[in-house]
């Protein structure tokens, strides 16, 4: 009897359904060829909601979603909601409520893409971004007073504890040694002026790294400010990487641009003992809303990374190589509306080769 997977699917905003109909195509076909299935429930979760009924995210959203094996999202963000209701709202809300304690964040340049970096290719540019997703300066601890006058004080703490650190760090060392590559863990922080929680993190990586079963993974060190410089200057350096939440949502953006840009970019929200979520790394590009322009790449290799996570390691083998195969041999670009396709053909190309 074939296995079947329990999907939640948030389409959410402007280009958001688009792409995610053209990755659902792809997972199911890869489902088919594969032997088992997707039963799909969809929520509305999203601006289009929030605007009728004033309600960003119901309570028993997150009880809900828990019931599921994964979680896919098409993109949140609507330009007639403010900035930063739906993305607390939804996306950070559902985070920390599902304990998605690792954002993965794999960083590859696939063949034809163009990358902004001289003489790189793909050769050069593969490697993995492990963010804490849960911690750090992100939980909102922290104040103000005197608001609106000369003396105005903010303060926003980055805090984390150390079961939260190790639980993180664990989650880097034994993916480093699964994907086998050059079994390097790279730790990205400000231990020079981050003195406290660069303390803790720095030693719980290396008391981690001296147990038994991580001996045979390399550990290496990088300041944030240079790890940015070494990511344009010489990628291929790197392996896995692991840092805290602020860190990793800066270093990840500029991943993005080395590996092609966000329309190919895909990452996950993983709760490894729950329910987990696969999102395109771009924005909801509400201008190209409808038009059948947007690029689905970065949807689609989402969807390849649920069902990995899920544990269909072929499917999702091939739907990276049939994504492969299209990126060099068939669309032009990566940019809306100059791919050579539509969202619907580029989506048909992939599927074919899965």
């Amino acid at each position: 009897m074939s296995k079947t997977y329990k999907i939640a699917v948030l389409p959410g905003d402007g280009t958001g359904p688009e792409v995610l109909r053209e990755g659902l195509k792809v997972a199911q076909v890869a489902a088919q060829k594969f032997g088992f299935k997707l039963d799909l429930t969809q929520f509305d979760f999203g601006g289009e909601r929030f605007l009728k009924t004033g309600e960003v995210l119901p309570d028993s959203a997150s009880r809900d979603l828990k019931q599921f094996d994964a979680i896919y999202l098409g993109a949140i963000g609507h330009p007639d909601v403010k900035p930063g209701i739906l993305e607390k709202g939804i996306l950070l809300r559902l985070r920390f409520e599902l304990d998605q304690y690792i954002n993965l964040r794999p960083v590859k340049l696939f063949p034809g893409v163009e990358c902004p970096l001289k003489d790189k290719g793909p050769e050069h540019i593969d490697f993995v971004v492990i963010r804490e997703n849960s911690g750090g300066i992100y939980t909102g601890m922290g104040g103000a007073t005197m608001v609106g006058t000369q003396n105005e004080v903010a303060t926003q703490v980055m805090a984390y504890s150390r079961p939260v650190v190790d639980r993180c760090l664990k989650y880097a060392f034994d993916y480093t040694k699964q994907r086998n590559r050059k079994n390097m863990l790279t730790l990205v922080h400000k231990t020079n002026v981050l003195t406290y929680c660069g303390d803790l993190w720095w030693r719980a990586f290396n008391e981690m790294g001296d147990q038994p079963e991580y001996r045979t993974i390399k550990r290496d060190y990088n300041h944030v400010d240079a790890a940015t410089m070494w990511f344009v200057k010489q990628p291929e350096f790197y392996d896995v990487i692991v840092t805290e939440n602020l860190f990793g949502d800066i270093i990840t953006d500029l991943a993005a641009i080395i590996q092609g840009g966000l329309g190919i970019a895909a990452g996950g929200n993983i709760n490894p003992e729950g329910v987990s979520m696969f999102e395109p790394m771009g924005g909801s590009a509400p201008k190209y809303t409808g038009k059948n322009v947007i690029n689905p790449l970065a949807a689609i290799s989402a969807g390849g990374m649920m069902l990995d996570v899920l544990g269909e390691k072929s499917a999702a083998q091939a739907i990276e190589k049939a994504i492969m195969d299209v990126t060099k041999n068939k669309v032009k670009s990566l940019a809306a509306g100059r791919m050579g396709y539509s969202t619907t053909e580029v989506g048909d190309l992939v599927a074919e080769r899965v």
